[in-house]
C-alpha cells in the first residue's frame, strides 16, 4: 500500500518533522490528548503500542499527521481533519465530502487497526492518524461552518494580534496560558469515576454532536468588534480544557478496544 514506504522510514525522520508546524489543535493540545491516553490505557496497550510505534509516545506521534500534509503524496488525507457543517443542519443532514471527513476517518482507522490482515506499516501509520483525528474531532471549529472554512476565513485580533477563529481555538489560547503539554494534562479538569466513564462510553456521533453544538456556540458568543482577549479566554478556556479531557479519555478506551 501507499503508506509503506512512508511508515518504514518515520522512526528515523520523526523527531525532526514533528517540529515543523503548528496546526489544528497545535502541537501542544494535540499532545495533551496523546499524554492523557497514555495514562489511561492499559498496561496491556500500551505494550502493543509502544511495540508498534518503535518505543514512541502517543504524545510524540500525535502530529504526525499535519506533517503530512505538506507531502503530496498524503494530500489526499487532508480532508479527514475536518467536517464543516451549516449551523442549521447536524453531521447526519449534512453532506458529505466525497474524499472523506474526520468521522470517515475515525471509522477507516479503527476499521484497518483492527483487521489481522493489516501489515504492520499500515496499522502504525493509521495508529499515528487516529491518535491525530480524535483530537481534532475534540476541536469545535472543526464543524465549522463551510462558508467560512471553519472559521479560518473568520479574521479577528487577538489581543493585538491578526488570527482567524479557527486558530484560537486551536491554539491562541493554549499557547497563550504558557504551560508545556505534560503541566496543562496535569491541570484538566477533575472529574470523578462515574462522569470519566460516561465520557469514555459515549458512542462517536456523541463527540460529532457535542463538538459541533459547541462550535455554534463559538459563533453566536463572537463580539461584534472582533477583538478577543482576557475576557474571551477566561469564558473560554475551561471549554478547551474539558474539550482536550474527552479527547484523551475516549482515545484511550477507543486504544484499549483496538488492541484488547
Amino acid at each position: 500500500m501507499r503508506v509503506l514506504v512512508f511508515c518504514l522510514f518515520f522512526p528515523l525522520t520523526v523527531m525532526a518533522t514533528l517540529t515543523t508546524q503548528e496546526k489544528l489543535w497545535g502541537k501542544t493540545g494535540h499532545r495533551v490528548v496523546g499524554e492523557l491516553a497514555s495514562q489511561r490505557i492499559s498496561k496491556r496497550t500500551l505494550k502493543k503500542i509502544n511495540r508498534l510505534l518503535d518505543g514512541m509516545s502517543l504524545a510524540q506521534v500525535s502530529t504526525f499527521a499535519d506533517e503530512i500534509k505538506s507531502d503530496k503524496r498524503y494530500r489526499s488525507y487532508n480532508p479527514w481533519h475536518y467536517a464543516n457543517v451549516k449551523t442549521d443542519e447536524t453531521y447526519t443532514e449534512s453532506e458529505k465530502n466525497k474524499a472523506g471527513d474526520i468521522v470517515f476517518a475515525i471509522q477507516k482507522c479503527i476499521e484497518t487497526l483492527k483487521n489481522p490482515l493489516t501489515s504492520r506499516a499500515d496499522k502504525q501509520f493509521y495508529l499515528m492518524l487516529l491518535v491525530h483525528f480524535v483530537g481534532d474531532l475534540h476541536q469545535p471549529m472543526h464543524f465549522g461552518k463551510p462558508s467560512d472554512r471553519g472559521g479560518n476565513d473568520v479574521k479577528l485580533k487577538w489581543f493585538s494580534r491578526k488570527t482567524n477563529l479557527h486558530r484560537v481555538w486551536d491554539s491562541n489560547m493554549i499557547d497563550d496560558y504558557g504551560m508545556s503539554y505534560t503541566e496543562l494534562t496535569a491541570n484538566l479538569p477533575k472529574l470523578n469515576a462515574k462522569e470519566l466513564k460516561q465520557i469514555a462510553q459515549a458512542p462517536l456521533m456523541v463527540w460529532v454532536n457535542e463538538s459541533h453544538d459547541l462550535g455554534k456556540q463559538i459563533y453566536s458568543s463572537l463580539p461584534e468588534n472582533k477583538k478577543l482577549g482576557y475576557r474571551y479566554s477566561y469564558h473560554h478556556f475551561k471549554t478547551v480544557r474539558m474539550q482536550l479531557l474527552k479527547g484523551g479519555v475516549r482515545l484511550a478506551a477507543l486504544l484499549d478496544d483496538i488492541f484488547k
